[in-house]
């Protein structure tokens, strides 16, 4: 098992936790509860924030983190989101085959009101706006923030996945599927992958 998974830095605004791409999240888990005397050392009656970096983790991942952290030390914690997220990031992030099809790419972010729909699959460069609207007949891929409505598989594909850089949705749909998110009730999903399993959409 390596030790050295994580590393700990301490800059001008906060304090960052670095995971070695390739590390297994077992070993993560296993270093971190190590390192958090090291951690501690850092707090006294500041609360400079904690942020994680490096490996891209799962929403399960960054909570247990989280928590693990948090369980020991009062203090604010972030992810970071990668600037860039291509497909290729996407496919080797989830462990899940999204099937191949016409794929359109569009530039920017949709505003309120705005709404585009596309035979194939759709990713935006950009964000997806609250009151705004997505929809393909196959797969969705939002590189920023998703915070409009977003309905894939639109003509009754149930293979077909959403896929979002900051899932901030109060409602997705997957062919004719709907999932109502309550604020209140969930976290923010950082690389949210949503697919259909046994007729319901699950959010990884």
């Amino acid at each position: 098992m390596k030790n050295n998974n994580i590393s700990i830095n301490l800059k001008k605004d906060n304090i960052v936790l670095k995971i070695v791409e390739e590390a297994q999240y077992l070993d993560i888990i296993h270093e971190l509860k190590k390192k958090l005397p090291e951690l501690k050392k850092f707090y006294n009656n500041e609360k400079t924030p904690i942020l994680v970096t490096g490996k891209i983790l799962k929403n399960k991942e960054m909570d247990e983190i989280k928590a693990i952290i948090q369980d020991v030390i009062d203090v604010e914690i972030d992810f970071e989101i990668p600037k860039t997220l291509g497909l290729h990031s996407i496919r080797k992030t989830f462990n899940k085959n999204i099937e191949v099809s016409e794929t359109k790419f569009h530039r920017g972010s949709l505003r309120s009101g705005q709404r585009m729909e596309e035979e194939g699959s759709l990713v935006i460069i950009g964000d997806v706006n609250a009151g705004a609207e997505v929809m393909a007949s196959d797969n969705i891929v939002v590189l920023g923030s998703l915070r409009g409505l977003a309905h894939a598989g639109a003509k009754g594909n149930k293979d077909a996945i959403i896929s979002a850089g900051l899932l901030d949705s109060v409602q997705i749909r997957i062919a004719d599927i709907v999932k109502e998110i309550d604020r209140d009730e969930e976290i923010l999903h950082k690389l949210a992958y949503c697919y259909v399993e046994d007729d319901k959409i699950i959010i990884d």
